[in-house]
């Protein structure tokens, strides 16, 4: 074309979570069973909705008024009841006109990220949640500035790395906080967000803080709010949605909360600029917005999300007491969310590994999959797991990070079944590694 259409940041977005999906497909097609671990989707695996929460959406679509358009912020009276819940943590206080409803966190993300003034930087843990860490490096056409999740250390982040790329690098003006996280399932202490505040205070920056698997904790741990620890001087954004918690990720409805927003100017007008771009767009989805108070104060609302921690804790120690004895494998015990993420030790994985694949046309598929030059040794390996096994998961490099590795889902409901496909795993990854 005679003039460059194309934006600064295209390459830098990249979603590997649904790319392997058009591997798998294709692999499917030629005769391979495929065990979907890559997406974390309960309703895909099987997440039976109670009849109790369809009967409240059921009856919001019998009234006309869900069919129509809603404020631009959000319903009001949807506002003040999330606005109630952040109050009564005895934190930060806020009011429905610091609730922005979105449809879903990647469309808040994008939003978040895109009007950034470009020179602006967000430090993104990595391994990083790719639909952060591809939008903060797309709204800079660069890539991702990150700061180390330690697989050593129950993958908290690095308070050092994080202070040394806030002090060598002036264009950081903001942290993201991923907790629990995705995609490694770690819950951090109080004591480690409160030491993250003080930086982010100590430097002048802001907060942006994903909290969409909040009330997914278990292991005896507890996913300590933004809110109760933000205090009353650092401007932050708290994530939030719907999507995994009921679960409900066809609903695409998310919202953001915002803290200390009036005590930056610069800030404040950086919101407004979110808040107008919704505008343009009129507002998000109505129906899950009217449908919220209901489900989330509904009697048998805690006990049904109980009932999917308990299972969530029992397979996330399967998991890890399977996979804790794999020689040259790095694995902590996910806490929260429901992914579990491994790293290999550094060197061990080689252009040369294989695993045995019966079916010909399958084997020439994945042969031609990694004979690129520029194909990470994590993803060859993921290639072959597939087409050996039939076991999809996500490469770890995908996620803005060096380490090699995997993350697989805590998701399939029947036991015997997510007991087979980790222990096949952990057999396909012993048999990898010694293949050559």
């Amino acid at each position: 074309m005679r003039t460059n259409i194309v934006h600064i940041g295209a390459g830098e977005l990249t979603y590997e979570i649904r790319n392997i999906v058009n591997v798998g497909e294709k692999l499917q097609n030629q005769g391979v069973h495929v065990n979907w671990e890559n997406i974390g989707d309960p309703v895909a695996k099987g997440e039976k909705i109670p009849s109790w929460m369809k009967e409240i959406v059921v009856e919001a679509v019998r009234d006309d008024s869900t069919y129509g358009y809603c404020p631009t912020r959000g319903i009001l009276a949807t506002r003040e009841f999330i606005a109630n819940q952040v109050n009564s943590l005895g934190g930060a206080r806020i009011t429905p006109e610091d609730i922005i409803f979105f449809n879903g966190l990647g469309d808040a993300i994008s939003k978040i990220f895109g009007f950034l003034k470009r020179t602006a930087r967000v430090v993104v843990p990595t391994p990083s949640y790719t639909t952060h860490s591809s939008a903060e490096a797309a709204h800079a056409g660069d890539r991702p500035v990150t700061y180390i999740l330690d697989p050593n250390h129950m993958w908290y982040p690095d308070l050092e790395d994080i202070e040394n790329h806030i002090k060598y690098n002036p264009a950081v003006a903001g942290i993201l906080i991923i907790n629990p996280d995705n995609p490694t399932g770690a819950v951090y202490p109080e004591s480690l967000l409160r030491d993250i505040v003080e930086i982010a205070d100590k430097n002048d920056l802001f907060i942006i803080c994903d909290e969409v698997y909040q009330h997914i904790t278990y292991n005896g741990t507890r996913s300590v709010p933004l809110a109760t620890v933000i205090g009353n001087r650092v401007p932050a954004i708290c994530m939030r949605g719907i999507s995994k918690e009921m679960p409900w990720p066809g609903s695409r409805c998310g919202w953001i909360e915002v803290y200390n927003g009036h005590r930056d100017p610069m800030f404040e007008q950086y919101i407004n600029s979110i808040l107008n771009a919704k505008m343009v767009e009129v507002c998000s989805t109505t129906l899950p917005q009217k449908v919220l108070p209901a489900i989330m104060s509904h009697p048998e609302y805690q006990s049904y999300l109980d009932e999917r921690i308990s299972r969530y804790e029992r397979f996330s120690n399967i998991a890890y007491d399977i996979l804790k004895d794999v020689k040259g494998l790095l694995v902590n015990r996910t806490n929260g969310a429901f992914y579990m993420s491994a790293a290999f030790v550094d060197g061990l994985l080689n252009s040369r590994q294989t695993l045995p694949i019966e079916n010909d046309s399958v084997r020439k598929s994945v042969e031609d999959l990694v004979s690129g030059p520029n194909v990470e040794p994590d993803k060859r390996f993921v290639y072959y797991l597939l087409a050996s096994t039939g076991v999809c998961v996500v490469p770890l490099s995908s996620f803005a990070t060096e380490l090699q590795g995997f993350r697989i889902t805590l998701l399939e409901r029947d036991e015997a079944e997510f007991t087979k496909i980790f222990q096949t795993l952990a057999a396909s990854i012993r048999m990898y590694l010694e293949s050559a």
